[in-house]
């Protein structure tokens, strides 16, 4: 089991401890991986709205790189797994477009795309390809008595067209991988809604409102923590929920701090495989992890 491992912008930039926790943990697991060192940027849905020809040639490099290494690809990002999936299907079953866009590619950088590579974040492999009965082999310091609240948001569960892994509306990965650690997966309003990330470069106040609704709504489910397979999200989640709790205390009056951690979901796999917070980089989060350290510990 061997992929082309596309750490994205996010993964290695401004949450470096995704990248630090993925190899960990795929080491641990026996998944093989060969970093995609000359990626791209995939876009992150902008740059497809400004030139779509762009984000289409930007993205076919890349998946002419991992072609040629005749592997598959593997994500951990939420966002660059809805991008680059998406124009990978569309280049798969559009023979015109993938001539076009290979004719502008082949003339700046020599590379040509023949539409064979898979894309799949890492999340789906676990479930799918790997197994989730065989990641309970690898646990050896089960969570239990600790409740994670599981947050998609929305790349990686649309356009369902170009996923096709999960219920967009009812998904179930997440769950499966919280329950296969010995956790508990706790249901509550937004967990398949934006958390906001795409909307702070425009209207940062209603971003701080969608952060404020997705946090708050797993902490009064009871949450010990939240889990996302997005370091978009992430991003949001965390570095954005200090302001977003002023804005439920300007709604509900004094009420509890949300102090809600939120890990990228090797992380959380790392903690339940044994693995030390140090290792996984838990001290790059701005909501501190402490007190659910102390709860596994």
């Amino acid at each position: 089991m061997k992929y082309a491992y596309y750490p994205g912008c996010a993964g290695k930039g401004a949450t470096p401890e995704l990248h630090q926790s993925t190899m960990k943990v795929v080491e641990g697991l026996g998944i093989a991986v060969h970093e995609l060192e000359a990626f791209n940027c995939c876009g992150a849905g902008v740059i497809s709205e400004a030139d779509p020809d762009l984000a289409y040639t930007l993205n076919a490099r890349t998946l002419a790189i991992a072609e040629a290494l005749g592997l598959n690809i593997m994500t951990v990002c939420g966002t660059c797994q809805g991008v680059l999936g998406g124009i990978n299907k569309k280049l798969q079953k559009d023979e015109a477009l993938r001539s076009r866009i290979n004719a502008g590619l082949k003339e700046t950088t020599g590379l040509s795309y023949g539409g064979t590579v898979g894309v799949k974040h890492f999340q789906w492999i676990l479930v799918k390809d790997f197994g989730v009965d065989k990641l309970k082999r690898f646990i050896t310091n089960p969570l239990t008595d600790v409740s994670i609240a599981p947050f998609y948001g929305c790349y990686i569960l649309r356009p369902e067209s170009a996923t096709g892994f999960d219920d967009w509306e009812n998904p179930q990965s997440l769950e499966k991988l919280i329950k296969a650690i010995g956790a508990y997966p706790v249901e509550y309003d937004g967990r398949t809604k934006c958390c906001g990330f795409p909307v702070f470069l425009e209207k940062q106040e209603i971003a701080t409102e969608l952060v404020e609704k997705r946090v708050g709504s797993a902490k009064n489910a009871a949450g010990d923590a939240m889990v996302t397979p997005c370091p978009l999200c992430h991003m949001a989640l965390d570095f954005c929920q200090k302001d977003a709790e002023k804005i439920h205390r300007e709604k509900e009056g004094p009420s509890r701090l949300f102090d809600m951690p939120v890990l990228h979901l090797p992380q959380l796999l790392g903690l339940a495989m044994g693995y030390s917070p140090e290792s996984l980089g838990m001290k790059h989060h701005l909501v501190p992890a402490a007190p659910l350290i102390h709860k596994i510990t």
